[in-house]
């Protein structure tokens, strides 16, 4: 632990370790580009980043987890990780957002990781989905969730100084969004759709350089929560609101005392200020460069941030595959 943070607060150093978990899920997710077998890369994904996390010095509890596959949990809600030493934590994994940009060699794809002081980060349980809006440091004090998508777009375009059709609209292509898309094309913006991977392509809207400006649209509760520990980093925004599939996971929400029309905003989302966030790429895009093989290793892209000094790093690793197997139990291999 340094010396200037509390026994209670996540260490600074921690963020340099847990990049290495992502890079380990990375590379080994990294072998199963384009095969065309999503379960396959989320396995070895999944098990490479639970090798490489119990190495890590922290008192992590899962809050956003993977779930139990064929009865081996892995990463499940509830779990333990970290070597039992140091801060108390909330832990959110996706070894792989993205797992059908992996299986067939399509862009984005990318190995993610949050962490948080315990009991600071939402508890996604109730309901699956949320309609999100994401947007960079620039726009964050002008969006609004409640507002009309043309609204929003011009906000976004004012904030940066471009007029509407200058504007780039990441959108999850899925056919619930089409009265979306024709209210973001209305404005004059343009879309980039992306097929899967809605955390990457949050980041991609809060980043300068992506091309992406704003992210609307339904995605994942749990990814809307591993978003908010970036955005706490970026300086950008989430909003989301609950958005239940069906009349019965309605009824759970509202039974938990759920408020459907609430805007959940970054910090009701991620209540910690300690946070920190780190992904690697699989596949190449606008965020990252995937993972290049070379005889004997492996090189790997990654971005690390902590919240509470605005650090942002891009770090660029190469990795000699002997000495990765002298030390944990993972093949990178195959």
């Amino acid at each position: 632990m340094s010396l200037d943070v509390a026994p209670e607060s996540p260490d600074r150093n921690l963020a340099l370790e847990l990049v290495r978990v992502t890079e380990a899920a990375a590379m080994a997710a990294g072998r199963w580009v384009g095969r065309g077998d999503k379960n396959g890369a989320d396995g070895v994904a999944v098990n490479a980043m639970r090798v490489m996390i119990s190495t890590i010095g922290m008192q992590g509890t899962v809050v956003i987890g993977e779930g139990e596959k064929d009865n081996a949990p892995m990463l499940y809600n509830g779990e333990e990780v970290g070597d039992g030493t140091g801060p108390e934590c909330d832990v959110a994994v996706d070894p792989i957002d993205g797992t059908t940009l992996t299986a067939k060699g399509m862009t984005n794809a990318v190995s993610v990781l949050a962490v948080a002081p315990r009991g600071t980060m939402y508890d996604p349980s109730a309901v699956f989905y949320m309609d999100k809006l994401v947007a960079g440091p620039e726009a964050a004090d002008v969006v609004d969730i409640r507002q009309s998508v043309a609204e929003n777009i011009h906000a976004v375009a004012k904030a940066k100084g471009s007029s509407p059709s200058d504007v780039t609209v990441v959108v999850l292509d899925r056919p619930r969004h089409a009265e979306l898309v024709e209210e973001i094309r209305a404005t004059g913006a343009r879309i980039k759709f992306i097929s899967d991977g809605d955390v990457a392509g949050a980041i991609m809207a809060a980043r300068p350089d992506t091309g992406i400006d704003l992210l609307l649209g339904v995605g994942g509760t749990p990814e809307g929560i591993i978003t908010a520990c970036a955005m706490k980093c970026l300086g950008g925004t989430i909003q989301g609101r609950l958005w239940p599939t069906d009349d019965a996971e309605r009824q759970r929400a509202v039974d938990a005392g759920l408020d459907l029309d609430a805007v959940l905003t970054t910090d009701e989302l991620v209540t910690g200020d300690d946070c920190f966030f780190v992904a690697t790429g699989i596949t190449d895009g606008e965020l990252l460069r995937g993972v290049r093989y070379r005889s004997g290793g492996a090189t790997t892209h990654s971005l690390v941030m902590r919240s509470r000094s605005g650090t942002i790093r891009s770090i660029t690793s190469e990795h000699r595959l002997e000495k990765l197997r002298a030390y944990s139990a993972i093949d990178f291999d195959h």
